[in-house]
């Protein structure tokens, strides 16, 4: 896993933007794995910029980690909706070619459909993720399979509370989502986390240098052969190696020349 510290969590966004517009760069037709969040709003504002300045999305095609059981695509805290809001409406993507999981009708149904879609454009070329204050990936909360696939997730009490701020006052958040499994995020050729603040880096340490565990989700990205994980100073205070991913980034970019 690669580790890639930055001083503030505006260095760490650029960071993340540039490693995707790079990797559509080099594979216009990428299948893109993508994330929503407030951690990824910077994200996409990033990309849309890189886009106005020539980066294309004609050729990707995007594959979003999860969707609210029981909200429509029109609601307004749908994902389908954020990433309309956030991304999709401002770059050259067609609506055909963006997938996100269906919140309506039969769950189970839905996940069979969304692992057929990922069968036939996949595998994805780059997973973005973003990493629960829980450690969970997508909605895979502690306890989640590490083999799981697509599937209606129960989402624990503080999940739905961080969540809840999203939501009219008044409205109760939705208590489950339809979300990729920890073993269908694994498929992807590549992985992109971005953990942005203190309030992470008890999950960013679990998922770097704990066991790995369905306690902590993320930790399953220890398996997987290419990792990237960008944190800001604060996200990396718990790591008991922080000086040595330092150091070894340093020497990373010296010999690629950057």
């Amino acid at each position: 896993m690669r580790i890639v510290i930055c001083d503030d969590a505006a260095a760490a966004t650029r960071t993340a933007v540039d490693r995707i517009a790079a990797a559509l760069r080099a594979r216009p037709a990428s299948v893109l794995g993508l994330a929503t969040g407030g951690t990824m709003e910077p994200v996409y504002e990033g990309l849309i910029a890189a886009h106005r300045d020539g980066l294309s999305f004609a050729q990707a095609v995007s594959f979003n980690l999860d969707e609210y059981v029981g909200l429509p695509p029109g609601h307004p805290q749908s994902y389908r909706s954020y990433m309309q809001r956030h991304l999709f409406d401002h770059v050259d993507i067609a609506p055909e070619r963006t997938f996100v999981p269906s919140g309506e009708g039969d769950p189970q149904a839905a996940s069979d459909a969304y692992e057929a879609a990922l069968r036939a454009h996949g595998p994805l070329d780059l997973q973005l993720l973003g990493l629960g204050h829980n450690g969970h990936i997508g909605f895979n909360e502690p306890g989640s399979s590490l083999a799981s696939r697509t599937r209606e997730k129960l989402l624990t009490r503080t999940t739905r509370e961080a969540n809840a701020r999203f939501f009219k006052e008044g409205e109760t958040p939705p208590r489950s989502a339809v979300t990729m499994g920890i073993g269908t995020i694994l498929e992807a050729r590549s992985i992109l986390v971005l953990a942005l603040g203190a309030g992470k880096a008890a999950a960013v340490q679990g998922t770097v240098e704990g066991p790995v565990t369905a306690m902590c989700p993320g930790s399953a990205l220890q398996m997987h052969p290419d990792v990237t994980m960008i944190v800001d100073s604060a996200a990396a205070a718990d790591l008991s190696l922080a000086d040595f991913y330092r150091e070894a980034e340093a020497l990373r970019r010296s010999r690629e020349g950057g």
